[in-house]
């Protein structure tokens, strides 16, 4: 397998998730290089203005310019227009960069999420630029395991709280089968009320702790 095939693999798990009333998107931390833990505490979730947020995995250089390239020129179309870009029009921003790097691609796969007058949205972007949406979405090398809990445990029209739980339970069981996914988990919820809100550190224990109590065979993160 030579060093493109493995980045292609794209080792992480980022999850987004449809709710009623907004959405919610969450990763875990783990940097890995090959078969080494890089790095415990790896941001791989990025507020996008205040309506929408993007996750990320592949290459993590790759990852945060894309978020610096989509927060400006967010914020650019939110100054000269006086309105926020719709979730749709992000994405499809974000398909064309994508699209127009196919000859030195990005190394990334994409979500986004969030909320604009239509309602909640989450799209996953691939390295060549297709954007597909759906009321959940997963990437990374975790993937796999999130979209088995996931076709079992959504629900349509289920409450923030729920979608946030239910994003807590996929990175979980995700950790603890994808040796490239781990070291603890961040969650964001976006609302039209609220906007973007990073939930605490001791929330995501407790939510942690209840869902052990419930699912009694999953191991530590």
């Amino acid at each position: 397998m030579n060093e493109i095939d493995n980045m292609k693999k794209k080792g992480t798990t980022t999850v987004g998730i449809v709710c009623n009333g907004g959405v919610v998107l969450a990763t875990e931390k783990r940097a890995t290089k090959g078969h080494m833990i890089a790095h415990k505490d790896t941001r791989k979730l990025f507020q996008i203005g205040d309506n929408m947020a993007l996750t990320i995995s592949g290459l993590v250089g790759d990852g945060q310019a894309i978020s610096r390239f989509l927060s400006s020129e967010v914020e650019l179309y939110r100054l000269k227009r006086n309105r926020d870009m719709t979730v749709k029009a992000a994405s499809t921003l974000l398909s064309n960069m994508l699209l127009g790097r196919r000859m030195m691609p990005y190394f990334v796969g994409l979500l986004l999420g969030g909320v604009d007058t239509n309602g909640g949205h989450v799209y996953s972007l691939d390295m060549a630029g297709g954007a597909i949406s759906d009321d959940y979405v997963s990437e990374g090398s975790g993937s796999p395991f999130v979209y088995g809990v996931l076709e079992d445990h959504y629900k349509e029209g289920m409450s923030i709280e729920e979608g946030v739980d239910l994003a807590v339970l996929c990175l979980l069981v995700s950790s603890s089968r994808d040796s490239a996914s781990g070291d603890g988990i961040r969650v964001a919820k976006i609302t039209k009320e609220e906007g973007f809100e990073e939930i605490e550190d001791e929330d995501i224990d407790k939510r942690i702790s209840n869902v052990r109590k419930e699912k009694q065979n999953l191991p530590p993160l």
